[in-house]
């Protein structure tokens, strides 16, 4: 940005929570904002520009986020009426590279309008890898020829799901979680009425993100945490009952009725996979504690098999199997094998 080279397209990745969306908003800010340049970046803003006001409140008509629930606003009615678990091509073409979608009606390409107020347009993906493999690969030839002055961010916690082509195109800025230390400075300044009885396994839990951290608090996972380590406390003992996947299933379903409940045309399915994902978080953070403090080689055998168990169990719930049957496999091959 200082020099003046700023890439069209970029892909910023990193663990759930850590600020990418934020990152690529406060670029586009910088971007679009004529009192505005790259020292700016971070600071609070100084300007007082009418372009900076519409920034503010998400209004700028140059600045264009697309997610999955755009969806649910969406001019193509099957659109609207379908689940949000992915971004469909349609969406794309509405909102993106233009072109007739499934209801025959034709739109034009939003990346290649002119700007309305700035120099020029950016566009944020978020949850990038959730584009269909159609959508990534109608976005390659705008990625490969934009228009000029207009800026790609792709947002991903995954990006092992976006095409290597369109890997090709990009610049790649990956973040990286805060270490202890940070992260426990963030936690006193925004969260200082935690318990302590909490405040310990929500940092844990996030594990350097403060995204996490919030969403421990607003869905109060604090217990939820608590319930899980200990059921994997009596899983490191051997001492397993069928009634602990019922558990974790119930705290899974838990979580799918309040995503529901925010949003009524949330997908289920989606739902219950960002439950499990919450689940495998609290197994993997147990293991990645025990690793750390395992000297004996057989308890380190152990814990790398519980590792096979937890990327199966997250292969599983990708390809969709069922979760009841899923979770009750890995906690009965949990228990240690001495």
């Amino acid at each position: 940005m200082s020099n003046g080279r700023m890439h069209h397209a970029w892909i910023i990745s990193g663990p759930m929570g850590v600020g990418k969306r934020l990152v690529a908003e406060e670029t586009a800010r910088i971007l679009l904002d004529p009192d505005c340049d790259s020292d700016d970046l971070g600071k609070p803003t100084h300007s007082s520009s009418h372009q900076s006001g519409l920034l503010e409140a998400g209004t700028h008509p140059d600045l264009h986020v697309v997610h999955r629930k755009l969806a649910a606003t969406s001019s193509v009615a099957t659109l609207r009426d379908r689940k949000q678990m992915n971004i469909p091509v349609d969406l794309l073409r509405e909102t993106v590279i233009g072109g007739r979608t499934s209801d025959g009606k034709v739109h034009e390409a939003a990346a290649y309008r002119t700007p309305m107020l700035a120099g020029g347009k950016v566009f944020i993906i978020d949850e990038a890898e959730r584009l269909d493999l159609p959508g990534q690969n109608l976005l390659l030839k705008t990625l490969e020829e934009p228009p000029g002055s207009t800026w790609f961010f792709l947002v991903t916690s995954r990006p092992d799901g976006l095409l290597p082509t369109i890997w090709s195109r990009c610049q790649h800025l990956p973040l990286a979680p805060l270490s202890h230390d940070a992260m426990v400075t963030w936690v006193a300044s925004r969260h200082p009425d935690v318990s302590s009885d909490e405040l310990d396994d929500l940092i844990a839990f996030s594990d350097g993100s403060p995204g996490l951290f919030d969403l421990g608090v607003r869905r109060s996972l604090g217990a939820w945490i608590q319930s899980v380590l200990s059921m994997t406390n009596e899983l490191d003992r051997g001492a397993w009952t069928e009634a602990m996947a019922a558990s974790m299933g119930s705290h899974i379903e838990s979580w799918s009725k309040q995503v529901l409940d925010e949003n009524p045309r949330a997908s289920k399915a989606s739902a219950n996979q960002e439950g499990a994902e919450m689940i495998l978080r609290m197994l993997s953070g147990s293991i990645r504690r025990q690793l750390r403090s395992a000297s004996e080689v057989d308890h380190l055998l152990e814990l790398c098999d519980r590792v096979d168990r937890v990327t199966d169990l997250e292969r599983q719930i990708s390809a969709g199997l069922n979760l009841k049957h899923a979770l009750e496999a890995m906690t009965a091959e949990w228990a240690p094998s001495r």
